[in-house]
């Protein structure tokens, strides 16, 4: 699996549409065949910053998602939108997802 979470500072006027202007490339993404997961969240420590955590089945997978039209769009859209240089981690791991986490469990 390729896991890769990527930090988006935004410009502090286009915070708030941030999500909406990010919705067709989500869904688009999330639609691609081989697309794990694509998720965002908002940073509750850096103000205006939001999270994007993703994963891809295989190399291939990602490789199309990189190279499709609303992956070059989203990409267009976003640099009019973010106030410095995204930082991102790719990295390959083992799996095909999400694990239970070990340690904590809902008790009664």
């Amino acid at each position: 699996m390729i896991f890769i979470a990527v930090k988006f500072t935004v410009r502090p006027e286009r915070s708030e549409e941030w999500l909406d202007l990010v919705a067709d490339f989500t869904a688009a993404t999330r639609n691609e065949p081989g697309n794990l997961f694509f998720e965002w969240s908002r940073s509750v420590d850096v103000p205006h910053q939001f999270v994007l955590l993703e994963a891809f089945a295989d190399d291939e997978a990602g490789s199309k998602h990189v190279n499709s039209a609303h992956f070059k769009d989203a990409m267009a859209t976003m640099a009019g939108a973010v106030a410095t240089t995204p930082e991102i981690v790719n990295v390959k791991v083992p799996g095909s997802g999400w694990s239970e986490m070990a340690e904590v469990r809902p008790t009664n």
